[in-house]
């Protein structure tokens, strides 16, 4: 196998969830191939540099083995060195914290035990409502 297409690679090594993901990153321009915006259709050798972006980190991979199948995570390292600095996985650590912190709360429907505080706060007046 001398080249991969590369939203096939990328779903292949665990980069991206489905192939569709994969390529619609490609299109939303959040993967560069050797430096450069990539298509969906670009083709990869062993040597190339990957940047991936995701939702919350930045990934940078060096190509070392090519595949066109889904492997598992085990096999990773046969595929790609992650060349990511650790400052990256850091930030998305903190982001991935601040997003708990700041969750809404209270929105959407009543909980039963909301739903029971009401009822007691409106007595049997409910009935008329």
């Amino acid at each position: 196998m001398e080249s991969v297409r590369l939203d096939k690679w990328l779903w292949g090594t665990r980069v991206y969830k489905t192939r569709s993901d994969a390529a619609e990153a490609c299109r939303g321009s959040a993967i560069r191939h050797n430096g450069t915006i990539a298509k969906p259709s670009a083709k990869i050798r062993a040597g190339d540099t990957i940047i991936a972006r995701t939702k919350a980190l930045t990934r940078t991979l060096h190509v070392v083995g090519l595949t066109e199948k889904r492997v598992g995570a085990a096999l990773l390292p046969n595929y790609f060195e992650d060349q990511t600095p650790e400052s990256e996985y850091a930030a998305a650590r903190e982001k991935r914290e601040n997003a708990k912190v700041f969750s809404h709360k209270g929105a959407g429907r009543p909980t039963k035990k909301d739903r029971r505080d009401i009822e007691r706060l409106l007595g049997d007046n409910k009935k008329d409502i």
